[in-house]
């Protein structure tokens, strides 16, 4: 058993404690031996953390929370990696407060690849995970590993595309490696233990607390080259993830979108504080200099015909997401005319529903 791996089951009852992150960074760059870190005298510490600090360092462990810990650590397939430990993310690693641990489910090859990371809004709109999916599957084909928070939306339709590309997909979870969240994601989060990695730097049995996932946001950017951002309402949580990439020194990517979307706002401010607006997966290559392969380019299908009131409600339409009481306005028809005629091209593929019941093309899909 590598002397990682011992420091890591060793360091990792510490993280079940709440210490302050900053805090316990401090102390163990000074004596990196949690073992050894315990048998410290005080007064030596005390420069580094204060009383409160210390006493929570060595106060026992919550016997719930070791035998959740021990629990987990029994399973050969869950692992443990300390800053020693050869896979642990070199990017990561490079940051003023990287994580004391992290709890591993998957490949550990895929920790110090290159990466993107494509984050988004929870509620997004059908073509804001479609596009997610595009570029997260292109990208993997190029060669960079997508990482993403498996939220609902954006970040879960990005591990999808990625799935099934050759790079994989890492997830990066604000709980407990036992738990996942949100739970209708349980078959994507089996789905990415069994085939990229699911990481954590929060202990088994910790949920999903509100302040758990800005550190979260932060081991997203950490480990990437860069953050891409699909969708975002002016509140969205990927703002952060965007902010905390451009302090750590990585590349910010917008989408941009409709002046009437407020999916797009959050991505807009960020073009106008300085992300680097993206329409391809080849913006995003170009920028990053990346020598890798282009991802393959695939055809668009044929899209259906469109005849008669249909192409009518569809012309009126345009590229905004649009009510129903605006396309009736738009094209003299009736209520029910138009409903009958939107349901007919979301049959089709050709239309959505989109936030607040508006109607919206369907991306093109791709062969």
């Amino acid at each position: 058993m590598s002397a990682g791996f011992d420091r890591a089951r060793a360091g990792a009852p510490h993280a079940q404690k709440r210490l302050d992150p900053e805090a316990l960074t401090a102390l163990l760059r000074e004596c990196p031996d949690p073992v050894e870190l315990l048998a410290t005298p005080r007064r030596r510490l005390g420069k580094l953390a204060t009383d409160g600090t210390l006493a929570r360092l060595c106060a026992p462990l919550e016997p719930a929370r070791d035998a959740a810990l021990r629990a987990w650590l029994a399973d050969p397939a869950h692992e443990v990696l300390a800053w020693d430990d050869p896979d642990y993310p070199q990017r990561l690693l490079a940051l003023p407060d990287p994580p004391v641990v992290l709890f591993l489910m998957g490949r550990r090859d895929l920790l110090n690849r290159p990466a993107l990371a494509i984050v988004g809004s929870r509620n997004a709109t059908p073509g804001g995970k479609e596009n997610a999916r595009a570029f997260a599957h292109a990208l993997s084909e190029a060669g960079l590993t997508i990482i993403s928070g498996m939220a609902l939306g954006i970040d879960g339709a990005a591990h999808q595309g990625a799935l099934d590309g050759p790079s994989s997909t890492i997830a990066v979870i604000g709980t407990g490696p036992d738990r996942v969240y949100p739970a209708r994601h349980r078959a994507l989060a089996h789905a990415i233990a069994a085939r990229g990695a699911l990481l954590s730097a929060f202990p088994p049995g910790m949920p999903p607390l509100p302040q758990n996932f800005p550190q979260r946001n932060g081991i997203i950017s950490g480990i990437a080259l860069g953050v891409l951002v699909v969708e975002a309402t002016l509140s969205s949580g990927s703002l952060i993830t965007a902010r905390l990439a451009g302090d750590q020194g990585r590349e910010v990517f917008a989408i941009p979108g409709s002046i009437h979307s407020p999916f797009a706002r959050g991505c807009h401010r960020l073009i106008r504080e300085g992300a680097k607006l993206v329409e391809t997966a080849h913006d995003v290559l170009d920028e990053l200099h990346w020598p890798g392969p282009g991802p393959t380019v695939r055809t668009l299908r044929p899209q259906p015909v469109v005849e008669g009131e249909a192409a009518t409600v569809l012309a009126a339409l345009g590229h905004d997401p649009a009510a129903v009481d605006a396309l009736v306005v738009r094209t003299g028809l009736t209520a029910a005319a138009v409903a009958t005629a939107l349901v007919s091209l979301e049959l089709a593929g050709v239309v959505a529903t989109s936030a607040g019941g508006q109607w919206q093309r369907a991306a093109a899909r791709r062969d």
